[in-house]
């Protein structure tokens, strides 16, 4: 019985969802066009549960490049209707439509000279014969035996406003990096605007030596730095090679006396570069497809192959690039 309802109910849902379908109709379009050349705000009302639905929709819609935000119909009634101006668009969501903290504020709204999308299962209600477009969220039934506790049409509003938040992603042609602007504390804000130059170590904690210096030197600057290795340049300061710890160890067991050499002997002078205006993701990808084996350190240069930093991939790690 517990599972039987609880598939019932899902498919009451998807089947509303699906019912939504036919409705994205011409005024559906306009409303978009609406918003899409909307100089101020996109405002969110709703009660109860459609409240509940009208946040997330805001917090969905300024997410993905519409400036929104939710404003209680109760509260607007008592002073907070000064946060709407003539510039902006209310979507106003009320499944019967008669919703009276909703009904209430609907003069005030057009006074104001702001316009009004309606999201309402009524056409012929009060806010669907107020409103400047309609968009019908209406469902046979609600999942709720008694026909009481919003279920399905709580689902298709949410799901009907996906759908505009998504026709208005397409048309701003929204990336990824503008997703990721408005993100900056999560995993993908750190993926797409960290860079290199964000992260590398630079000044003092550079690992360098000159062409010239010897092994021993190179080892010494690599103890000090604490980077497993050392970027090497010429009197300009200009990237040649790299010497690492695991070239300092193969050279020791070839030959002990290689110490006093000049790093050009054992440095790689093919070594893997980046530039510091890269993401820091790009130089997690390079290390990790390094053939035959991955790097852990990437030697930072600028566009005339001056050295000017150094990336470690616990650097990468610690700032949750994986």
């Amino acid at each position: 019985m517990i599972k039987d309802r609880a598939i019932e109910t899902l498919k009451l849902e998807a089947a509303a969802v699906e019912n939504l379908i036919p409705r994205i109709d011409d005024d559906f379009v306009k409303a978009v066009e609406d918003i899409l050349s909307c100089d101020g705000r996109i405002i969110l009302t709703g009660m109860g549960k459609s409240g509940h639905i009208g946040r997330k929709i805001a917090a969905t819609l300024a997410s993905t490049g519409t400036p929104s935000f939710f404003l209680h119909p109760a509260e607007a009634y008592h002073g907070d209707l000064g946060m709407v101006t003539e510039k902006d668009i209310v979507i106003a969501i009320s499944n019967s439509g008669e919703s009276s903290e909703i009904v209430n504020i609907l003069p005030i709204i057009r006074r104001i000279g702001a316009k009004i999308i309606a999201m309402s299962g009524k056409k012929n209600s009060s806010l669907g014969t107020n409103c400047d477009h309609f968009i019908d969220i209406g469902v046979e039934r609600e999942a709720c035996n008694l026909g009481l506790a919003p279920t399905s049409s709580t689902t298709a509003t949410l799901a009907m406003g996906d759908a505009i938040a998504m026709a208005l992603m397409d048309e701003r042609k929204f990336t990824s990096q503008d997703f990721a602007l408005f993100h900056p504390g999560g995993a993908l804000g750190r993926k797409l605007l960290l860079t290199v130059g964000d992260v590398m170590h630079t000044g003092e904690e550079n690992p360098l030596v000159k062409l010239g210096a010897t092994a021993k030197d190179a080892l010494f600057e690599m103890t000090a730095k604490g980077l497993g290795a050392v970027s090497v340049v010429d009197a300009d300061g200009k990237f040649v090679g790299i010497v690492t710890d695991g070239i300092i160890r193969r050279a020791l067991e070839k030959d002990k006396n290689f110490i006093d050499e000049p790093v050009e002997h054992i440095m790689f002078a093919n070594a893997l570069i980046i530039d510091a205006k890269k993401l820091a993701a790009e130089a997690l990808s390079v290390m990790d497809k390094h053939k035959p084996r991955p790097v852990t350190v990437l030697p930072v240069v600028d566009k005339n192959k001056n050295v000017v930093g150094m990336i470690h991939l616990t650097d990468l790690l610690r700032k949750g690039i994986v």
